[in-house]
């Protein structure tokens, strides 16, 4: 439900921006530099007009002119200014000002802050609507290390002065947040769109780090993004530290493999390696310019109603022990999520598939909403060289495999299904371990449950050895062996 300001009246207990930026201004001990690149000083304006701020901002700066910005931040890799390398080095480098400019002893209360943004708004074609990295680097205490909040955003707006209106916004949001509210980084997350609408800002990417924020697993800030409306799609990579997806699959080609991964087993496994091997062979295909995408959807992970946090992460920590990055997506259209790679790269694109998924694929109830039906949903989803690697079905009852040959789809279907097949968009994995064909993860979860014994054999070398170090879903070991 959007929160409606009248002028500085707060409605629904939500603080109106200047009551945030007075509450920070109102405290002693609050004291630190702004730094903010590409859109202006909206956010300490916010401070400077909210009264008070002599005891907070101790300096405001902008260095738009790029021999100055690199005379004090160092050159960026590539002559990028709008990354967040950059950004980081802005706070740093402006924390070590502070440190070295006001005396601890002089200020032995004072918490040390610094904030800074470096974003691109929107070009004058209007083509480009504006991305931007924001961080804020801080103490909650002074004799401890600083904390550090970083995200990425993206522009919806088409205007560059609502743009950095939006900006300053934010950035009030966060610097409040990371003082008020830290001990709940969900909700504190949930809080960067106080008297702001998702129609105006797309928070993408976003990493805790420091002592405060120890106990905080990236992944599932991660999902929160997702879940709250915030993105459509979030990426971490093998390390759990969070991606941001624009810059991972920028002019890659890319491979993404579906599933539900609960737990990821040797069928996962045998279909991730078939399926780069056959798009590693195709002719335009660099391997080293390729990312491997695990994706797992929202709808996936609300499959009982509602999401299971621990029930993420244990899929997530599995995903990560094998290499892989893993990206959650609010797509469950899969032309959707190719529009979205689209967005990034016009390299190849290819899905690794079960038959399940592609029966789907070819299911008209999933595209009723769009005006051109399912011809819309295909248009989308080939218009570009995309190719499906579809690995086969063991039919236990007649003991046949179900290939994209023998593969029954509704006759209002057929036409169109034969049409993509013949002209090579459909790919069989023929060279399939028919041994794992009748391994699926709700069985192998089943087993897990109730402590039955066989489940081991159906996963990836190493994996039953962490779900049982790391009691990953609900593993208990109660029957006594004997």
């Amino acid at each position: 439900m959007a929160i409606i300001l009248k002028g500085d009246q707060e409605i629904n207990s939500v603080p109106s921006t200047k009551s945030k930026a007075l509450r920070i201004n109102l405290n002693a001990n609050i004291y630190g530099t702004f730094a903010e690149i590409g859109a202006g000083q909206e956010t300490v304006r916010n401070f400077f007009r909210a009264g008070g701020a002599s005891g907070t901002i101790a300096k405001a700066m902008s260095a738009y002119d790029k021999d100055f910005s690199d005379a004090i931040y160092g050159v960026g890799k590539n002559g990028r200014y709008v990354t967040e390398t950059r950004l980081k080095k802005m706070l740093v480098h402006e924390i070590e000002l502070i440190e070295d400019r006001l005396s601890r002893n002089k200020h032995p209360d004072k918490l040390f802050f610094s904030y800074a943004n470096t974003v691109a708004t929107i070009n004058f074609s209007k083509k480009f609507k504006g991305h931007g990295w924001v961080g804020f680097r801080f103490q909650l205490d002074p004799l401890e290390d600083y904390n550090e909040i970083v995200l990425h955003i993206r522009f919806k707006e088409t205007d560059a002065r609502l743009q950095q209106e939006t900006l300053g916004i934010l950035g009030v949001n966060l610097i409040y947040g990371a003082f008020y509210m830290n001990d709940n980084p969900k909700e504190l997350v949930k809080s960067f769109y106080d008297n702001l609408d998702k129609d105006q800002l797309e928070i993408d990417m976003i990493n805790f780090s420091g002592p405060r924020f120890m106990y905080v697993d990236n992944r599932l800030m991660s999902l929160q993004l997702v879940k709250n409306g915030m993105t459509n799609a979030v990426m971490f990579g093998p390390d759990g530290n969070n991606l941001l997806p624009a810059q991972v699959l920028y002019k890659k080609n890319i491979l993404a493999m579906r599933g539900s991964f609960r737990p990821v087993t040797k069928v996962n496994m045998d279909m991730f390696e078939k399926s780069k091997a056959l798009f590693f062979a195709e002719k335009k295909v660099d391997p080293e310019n390729t990312k491997v995408i695990f994706e797992i959807t929202l709808s996936n992970l609300r499959a009982e109603g509602k999401i299971n946090e621990r029930d993420f992460l244990d899929r997530a920590e599995l995903l990560c022990s094998l290499g892989q990055n893993v990206m959650i997506t609010d797509y469950q259209e899969y032309f959707k999520l190719v529009e979205y790679f689209s967005e990034f790269t016009k390299e190849r694109m290819a899905l690794g598939m079960g038959v399940y998924n592609l029966i789907q694929i070819f299911d008209e109830k999933y595209y009723r909403h769009l005006s051109g039906g399912i011809l819309e949903a295909f248009g989308k989803l080939f218009y570009r060289d995309l190719k499906v690697y579809m690995y086969p079905y063991h039919d236990q009852e007649s003991g046949e495999y179900i290939t994209s040959e023998n593969l029954k789809v509704h006759p209002r279907m057929k036409e169109l299904y034969k049409f993509f097949k013949n002209n090579g968009k459909l790919v069989n994995i023929d060279d399939f371990d028919p041994k794992i064909l009748d391994i699926f993860s709700r069985e192998v979860l089943r087993m897990i449950k109730c402590d039955e014994d066989g489940w081991e054999a159906m996963l990836p070398e190493g994996v039953s050895e962490m779900i049982k170090t790391n009691r990953l879903f609900g593993f208990t070991r109660k029957r006594i062996k004997k």
